[in-house]
């Protein structure tokens, strides 16, 4: 990850939107929104999105990762990685399934 971008609103206060551009394996670079973090197991994650609908990241692409921040230093840039193991990365996917569902509940009331 190269560069986090947080908006502000007037108050000073992150506004609700945040992006992350990703530098990937390829070479390229993809400007994702953060849906959310989850936690699940004691551990963080986070789901990206790509902001722009390609070929190559159609609608609906998300992406998880786990995350990290350095408590001694909240300036410092959070850390993402893969998330290499099936199980693990199937709970993530599980718990973000469960975040879109909560989500789609709070939208309807």
């Amino acid at each position: 990850m190269s560069e986090k971008n947080i908006p502000v609103d007037n108050e000073g206060s992150e506004a609700e939107a945040m992006s992350v551009t990703l530098d990937l394996d390829d070479g390229n670079s993809v400007e994702c929104a953060v849906v959310t973090i989850l936690e699940v197991g004691g551990r963080d994650y986070i789901a990206l999105q790509p902001m722009e609908v390609t070929d190559e990241y159609p609608e609906g692409t998300v992406w998880l990762y786990r995350y990290s921040e350095n408590p001694d230093d909240p300036n410092e840039e959070p850390e993402l990685d893969y998330i290499s193991d099936d199980a693990e990365y199937e709970r993530v996917e599980e718990a973000f399934d469960e975040y879109l569902d909560s989500v789609e509940f709070d939208e309807m009331l």
